[in-house]
């Protein structure tokens, strides 16, 4: 048999001999069964519940009375944010996102309703999540597996003793790492197998291509994740002279990277890059709106330019005289000013946060936790790119909302009292159906792939990396 399989079989026999490794491998395996079922229990209650006042809104929007289509506009709409189906998975900023946004005419609001806003002080130190439990346990049992992988064989003295019969140090490293990655995938399979099944329950059994190709992408991830993990373990192990050395050595590094460095590198992004706060994002608008002009006001010089604009245009002298319904023209004009600028303030800031995370995207690249974290996010999209684009379909949603109701008073409003016009002062309730529901749209795994590119790359020279210095490394550690 070849040499590299049979150390790799008596390294995983080993483990499972050794009744601190079993344990803690049963303890782990316990703790992905609960995460898994609390991630299902999550989904399902949130998206139940979401999708409940869905129907809700909905059907107030339609059972509205007889009308002004601009008091339509301004009673508003409630747009939910869907959870994708690979999100019981990770929760990602899932908790702390809001969920729904309140859309209005003039007006854009903010996502309201997380779920850290309903929750207790418990929810800061992090939701129990099979990505949690992925990323941050398994490397520890790979670890406490790992660190005596080849220091121990040196402590006892059967290090000389297997290369005097000819294994090679190439092989007694590949061999060690290999059977250290077949304990982790002893976890990962299950979880795996569940994940399948589950995500397709949730998907009522319809499965999309994109969501397949997702999760694909999710299991691949993953394992290149604890393939990187092995192999630092092995080559720590390599390095060292004593088991305990070894092992000190991997938990400083456990605790370095997935602790200290995750929160290192955000408070560096946000002071390099600092965001204003909600109070002066929404001062900054406002000072622009009130510099362009108030369509509420008959006597702002814009608009006053507007109107006499609009006069000359149709070769009459009042706005009475003109064939359809001048305030609705106002509305419409003063949306699309109100819009774009909201839409600029609003690309600043995201451009902020953009800014600020880049320093995660940067620091992936000295650490696999940061590149897994965010990969994981984005496939199951829970993470801060699918939030904003939330945001930009709401608004979008919105936007299209407000015009559709201004085109409706310049339609049919009439723009004399009533009587005077055959048009009215209000419209048929039958109008509201022509509104579309609000229905988020999950980008494809394309763009996902497009925005996570450099994550991606990320965690393939992690790979390729630690690949290499298994190979290479054994020139170094035979003089040790």
């Amino acid at each position: 048999m070849n040499p590299i399989l049979i150390i790799a079989a008596r390294t995983w026999k080993n483990a499972f001999q050794n009744r601190a490794t079993l344990a803690l491998t049963l303890i782990l395996g316990l703790a992905l069964c609960l995460a898994t079922y609390i991630g299902w229990q999550n989904f399902s209650a949130q998206n139940a519940q979401r999708l409940k006042y869905k129907e809700i809104v909905r059907e107030q929007w339609l059972a509205k009375p007889d009308k002004h289509p601009h008091r339509m506009a301004h009673y508003g709409y409630l747009a939910f944010r869907n959870k994708h189906e690979l999100s019981f998975f990770d929760f990602g900023i899932e908790s702390f996102a809001g969920v729904s946004i309140f859309l209005e005419a003039h007006k854009q609001n903010t996502v309201n309703f997380s779920e850290a806003g309903f929750s207790n002080g418990m929810l800061r130190f992090g939701e129990m999540s099979v990505a949690m439990v992925l990323q941050l346990l398994v490397p520890l049992l790979i670890f406490f597996m790992g660190y005596s992988s080849i220091s121990a064989e040196r402590e006892t003295g059967t290090l000389k003793i297997l290369l005097c019969q000819g294994i090679s140090w190439r092989q007694l490293m590949a061999g060690k790492t290999l059977g250290i990655i077949a304990l982790s995938f002893s976890l990962f399979i299950p979880v795996i197998l569940l994940t399948i099944v589950l995500w397709a329950a949730l998907s009522n059994w319809q499965v999309s291509a994109d969501a397949t190709l997702r999760l694909l992408l999710l299991i691949l991830g993953y394992a290149m994740y604890f393939v990187i993990c092995s192999g630092i373990a092995v080559l720590v192990s390599a390095f060292h002279q004593t088991s305990k050395a070894a092992l000190t050595t991997l938990l400083v590094l456990w605790v370095f990277f997935m602790i200290v460095m995750p929160r290192i590198t955000q408070a560096v992004g946000a002071s390099v890059y600092p965001a204003p706060s909600k109070i002066e994002f929404g001062a900054a608008i406002e000072s622009d709106l009130q510099k362009q002009g108030d369509s509420h006001n008959p006597d702002d010089p814009h608009y006053a330019k507007f109107k006499a604009d609009i006069l000359k245009k149709y070769k009459v002298d009042d706005v009475k005289k003109l064939p359809f319904n001048y305030g609705g023209t106002v509305m419409a004009e003063g949306e699309r000013i109100s819009a774009e600028i909201y839409n600029r303030h609003q690309k600043e800031l995201i451009g902020t946060f953009g800014k600020q995370n880049s320093f995660a995207v940067a620091a992936s690249y000295f650490n696999p936790f940061l590149a897994i974290k965010n990969l994981s996010m984005a496939l199951t999209a829970a993470d801060f790119k699918t939030y904003t684009d939330f945001q930009d379909q709401a608004e979008a949603y919105r936007y299209e909302l407000a015009q559709h109701m201004n085109q409706l008073q310049i339609d049919h409003i009439s723009n004399e009292k009533p009587g005077e016009k055959d048009k009215p002062l209000s419209i048929s309730r039958s109008n509201w159906a022509s509104q579309p529901d609000f229905n988020y749209q999950f980008k494809t795994i394309g763009w996902v792939i497009d925005q996570q590119l450099m994550t991606i790359l990320s965690l393939l020279c992690w790979f390729i990396l630690v690949i290499t210095g298994i190979a290479v490394s054994s020139k170094w550690v035979k003089t040790l």
